[in-house]
């Protein structure tokens, strides 16, 4: 396999120039895309359409170019996005593909990309033991899609759920159905918990028997330091991209990843810079963050309302989402050590690393490629 990913800027959630420029270019061909994860605009919210906008621009782009059906691009290509660029994080979209091998594998293991679809969620299913076990299934097939063979080379798994709306709680209670919550925002954090337990099960961090357990949503000891998620109403089932490294593979990029303990943990963007083979000890030379692709995050408020032992009111704000604070605060750290404010940070990190943290993964070209 040989993989390769391009990050490209968007002046609104509809632009794909950039991308269409590099297609242009011959850079990468539009049939060799198999997956986009990026970060639009909008809010974050149950009402953040930008990110179906954004979905249709790039599919009606490979379907252009390509020559197939936009049908076609939505069944092989997962598009994600987690809306919300707070604070000075740029929108952008990451474009990841893949074609047969170019040479032979070399001497280290190198990027690796996968991806799977689940079947659609009922709404009563949503949020729930059988949601993380639909996701789990999902991303086992995603990760032997990357030709994964060990745990320690997953290095982020990506899953796009769905959220419950009012006329799908409705629906449910029309066929005599309860749902884990009716609050459609609510909805979208339990989704975010399912998934990411599902990730875990699949990768081996979490024990299966507990996810009947009461730990969605509630348990967040719980959790997986590989896993990142996000929901939106625009689909019901999940959409997974697992990014890792192969000793097969024949691309120049390598992944690479830490966690973050809290909101400000510099320290840790460095270890996963470090991990990922750059040199850094303060702000990424020039030289090193030539060799940068993205940085992609997930973050959460420390729930005790507090960051080492200093007081924060991020849930105590009733005009502006703690979701929305967050995201722009981890930018801010995580573009201070890359130097780079077009990074991927996603916040509502339920079970996706330690109370308080998030995983921080990098993806990097290979020293000397």
């Amino acid at each position: 396999m040989y993989a390769q990913a391009f990050k490209v800027g968007m002046r609104a959630p509809d632009d794909v120039s950039e991308a269409a420029r590099l297609l242009d270019q011959g850079t990468f061909r539009a049939e060799h895309v198999v997956a986009i994860l990026g970060k639009t605009e909008g809010n974050g919210g149950v009402n953040d359409f930008t990110r179906a906008l954004a979905t249709l621009s790039f599919q009606l782009l490979l379907a252009e170019r390509s020559g197939q059906k936009v049908e076609a691009i939505a069944k092989r290509v997962p598009i994600i996005w987690s809306g919300g660029t707070e604070g000075l994080m740029s929108p952008h979209a990451t474009i990841f593909t893949r074609e047969a091998d170019r040479g032979g594998p070399g001497a280290g293991k190198r990027l690796t990309i996968g991806t799977a679809y689940t079947r659609d969620l009922l709404p009563e299913e949503f949020g729930t033991a059988v949601h993380a076990r639909v996701a789990a299934d999902g991303v086992r097939t995603a990760i032997k899609d990357a030709g994964i063979d060990a745990t320690a080379d997953l290095h982020f798994v990506q899953i796009k759920t769905g959220a419950l709306t009012t006329e799908r709680v409705n629906e449910a209670r029309r066929r005599g159905k309860g749902v884990v919550t009716a609050d459609t925002y609510k909805s979208m954090a339990y989704g975010r918990a399912a998934a990411a337990l599902g990730i875990g099960v699949a990768s081996g961090e979490v024990d299966a028997g507990m996810l009947d357990g009461g730990v969605i949503g509630q348990e967040f000891s719980v959790f997986s330091e590989i896993a990142s998620t996000s929901s939106g109403v625009e689909l019901m089932n999940c959409e997974i991209i697992v990014l890792g490294n192969s000793p097969r593979s024949t691309s120049d990029l390598v992944m690479a990843h830490a966690v973050m303990k809290d909101a400000i943990d510099a320290a840790g963007v460095r270890e996963a810079l470090r991990r990922a083979g750059l040199a850094v000890d303060g702000e990424l030379a020039t030289a090193e963050r030539a060799r940068l692709i993205n940085v992609f995050v997930k973050c959460e408020p420390d729930p005790s309302g507090a960051t080492r032992g200093r007081r924060h009111v991020m849930f105590e704000d009733s005009d502006i989402n703690y979701t929305r604070h967050i995201r722009g605060v981890v930018n801010a750290v995580v573009a201070s050590v890359t130097g780079d404010t077009m990074c991927y940070v996603s916040a509502g990190a339920e079970h996706q690393g330690p109370p308080s943290g998030g995983v921080v993964a990098v993806l990097a070209r290979a020293a000397g490629r």
